[in-house]
C-alpha cells in the first residue's frame, strides 16, 4: 500500500529513462547511476524521453514495488538534465497532477527596517 508521500524521501532521476526498464533496470539506476541505496525508505521517481509516462519505485518491508503512469494527451513537467533532486511528498503530488515545480518562482523576499 502506498504509504502517504511526506512520510518517505523522494528523489527524481532527471534524465529520460527507457519505460521498458522494470525493477531490476530501475534498482541498478538507482545504485549506480543515482548513488542511493533502492531498498531505502524512499520514492525514486523516473520519466521518459517523451515526458509522458512515470514510473515509481520503492522497497516496502520483502520486495519492490512500480507504479506506472501514462498520461494520454499532456506531458509532465520535468527539469533539463542533471544531477538527482530530492522533493518532498507535497512536490511530487503537484507532479504528477501536471504543476511545473521546477519553474514557479516563490516571491522575493523583502527586507523591511520599519513599518513607518
Amino acid at each position: 500500500m502506498l504509504r502517504p508521500a511526506n512520510t518517505v524521501d523522494v528523489y527524481l532521476y532527471a534524465e529520460p529513462v527507457d519505460m521498458r526498464k522494470s525493477i531490476d533496470g530501475l534498482s541498478l539506476l538507482v545504485e549506480q547511476e543515482m548513488a542511493l541505496l533502492p531498498m531505502d525508505d524512499a520514492l525514486f521517481v523516473f520519466c521518459n524521453r517523451g515526458r509522458d509516462k512515470i514510473k515509481l519505485l520503492c522497497w516496502e518491508k520483502n520486495g519492490f514495488i512500480v507504479w506506472y503512469k501514462r498520461l494520454e494527451k499532456q506531458r509532465f513537467r520535468w527539469p533539463k538534465t542533471g544531477d538527482t533532486l530530492s522533493l518532498t511528498g507535497q512536490e511530487l503530488n503537484w507532479l504528477l497532477d501536471g504543476f511545473d515545480i521546477f519553474n514557479n518562482q516563490p516571491h522575493t523576499r523583502l527586507f523591511i527596517d520599519s513599518v513607518s
